[in-house]
């Protein structure tokens, strides 16, 4: 992919039935990212990325704890650009927004720069769930992939156009 030539880039996803791995591997395709898990980050090295992305499944309204954790960890930074993704087993724009409020509020307070969010459906055993078997199976699906597809050629838009504008490219 063109767009990305001059951007270094990192995904740090949590998950656990493999529904956010599945979206973080279509972004990293995108965005020719490496994906690490948040116990495998040292969150001083998050600063020689351009962009990075922090996801992971959804649990009790929130986003998995190691992220949140490492989150805590992160040293401050200036205006570092950033995106927020999660699957959950319920969607809708309210929902996503409070679910994805507790990590955007902690990236924030770092310094970083949120330039967009991607939420999609994923199964969900949570709660009672596990004794119906689950719901969503076979989610995400390639619909729900093309989407996260679309969504990354959009931040790698948008990066191409904060490093014209700002003749900000990497070294």
């Amino acid at each position: 992919m063109p767009l990305d030539l001059f951007l270094k880039n990192i995904i740090v996803c949590s998950y656990h039935h493999n529904n956010t791995a599945k979206i973080a591997g279509k972004f990293s395709e995108v965005l020719n990212a490496q994906v690490l898990t948040p116990d495998k980050v040292i969150a001083e090295e998050l600063q020689d990325y351009e962009l990075i992305g922090f996801g992971s499944g959804i649990d009790s309204g929130k986003h998995y704890e190691p992220l949140l954790d490492l989150a805590d960890r992160l040293p401050e930074v200036n205006k570092k650009p950033c995106f927020i993704f999660s699957t959950s087993g319920i969607q809708g724009k309210a929902k996503v927004e409070k679910d994805h409020s507790l990590l955007r509020q902690k990236l924030q307070s770092k310094g970083y720069i949120i330039l967009d969010e991607f939420s999609s459906k994923g199964f969900n055993t949570n709660s009672f769930l596990k004794y119906l078997g689950g719901i969503n199976k076979g989610k995400p699906d390639n619909f729900d992939l093309k989407n996260a597809e679309e969504f990354a050629l959009r931040l790698l838009k948008k990066m191409l156009i904060k490093n014209i504008y700002t003749c900000d490219f990497p070294h």
